[in-house]
């Protein structure tokens, strides 16, 4: 991986520390909204870790991959990149 590990590190651990208190709430019958709150703010720390793996893939395999001039590697790497998209999409 090319992302800076220490950072993705954070955020991944704060998602999981989130977790582990909306698990809290369920378990203590807290209100709808409150942990539909803390649902959405571990998305979006998850969003955030997931972006800058992806900046890191495309600035430094993908990129690689179009410097290296080889059009099989271009494609798969597009492929790839692609298909995350079409993920993130859904």
């Amino acid at each position: 991986m090319r992302a800076d590990k220490q950072t993705v590190t954070r955020l991944l651990k704060t998602a999981r520390g989130q977790l582990d208190g909306i698990l809290a709430m369920v378990e203590n019958d807290r209100y709808c909204v409150d942990i539909s709150n803390q649902v959405m703010a571990m998305q979006s720390i998850l969003t955030k870790a997931n972006k800058e793996i992806l900046k890191a893939h495309i600035g430094g395999c993908v990129q690689e991959a179009f410097e290296s001039g080889d059009p099989a590697l271009q494609a798969e790497k597009m492929d790839e990149v692609l298909a995350l998209v079409d993920k993130l999409g859904r």
